[in-house]
């Protein structure tokens, strides 16, 4: 499971200060989106892991209906490991190049296994995470399309995973012209975007 570990912080006591849960929706691992994702964890506390939906063994939901009735997936994959990542984590960043004015297919391909978070509240009647968050969207494009309808769909899956403030969007619309790490208000807001998530743990708000 491509599950990458960045760096930890610690309070007094030995306790982890916070945790992030970073869904990457970029093929390039030097590209646009990572270079703002790496501005992102550079001023980042705490502990993150990134699900790489490019490498990470995570097939599409199969509408097998098994959440309708019972908790959780019963696809056996490395998806099992993220559902235990977002009940316990602090905030929750979807990063994604901009595809035909949308997250691109192998996120939401990825995505779409938080149907049963959406079953758990319309068919059994229950809240499938205690934990609030805080979330962030990170959003690269050539120029052509528009962000807003790839944040909506960021925003409404970062609800389902019980992400109570999220953050404006970040995003660098120009990269065939200017590369994301040359676009200095982006890296400037993918900076905020990390002591956004920073200032209040999530369980105050």
């Amino acid at each position: 499971y491509n599950l990458s570990i960045g760096k930890l912080a610690f309070t007094k006591k030995g306790d982890l200060l916070m945790k992030t849960l970073i869904f990457c929706g970029t093929p390039r691992k030097q590209g646009d989106t990572m270079a703002l994702v790496g501005e992102f964890t550079n001023h980042l506390e705490g502990e993150y892991k990134i699900v790489d939906s490019y490498d990470s063994i995570i097939k599409p939901c199969m509408d097998c209906r098994y959440c309708w009735e019972n908790a959780g997936c019963c696809i056996d994959d490395d998806m099992q490991e993220v559902y235990d990542y977002i009940q316990e984590c602090d905030n929750i960043l979807i990063a994604s190049p901009l595809y035909f004015s949308e997250l691109s297919g192998q996120l939401l391909a990825v995505a779409s296994r938080l149907q049963t978070y959406f079953c758990a509240r319309y068919f059994r009647k229950v809240k499938p995470v205690e934990k609030g968050k805080k979330g962030g969207v990170i959003i690269v494009g050539g120029g052509d399309g528009s962000v807003e309808n790839a944040y909506k769909t960021a925003c409404r899956l970062l609800r389902h995973m019980n992400v109570r403030d999220i953050a404006p969007v970040v995003f660098s619309h120009n990269t065939n012209n200017i590369p994301a790490k040359y676009d200095l208000k982006a890296v400037e807001n993918s900076r905020n975007l990390a002591l956004f998530f920073s200032s209040n743990p999530s369980d105050k708000i």
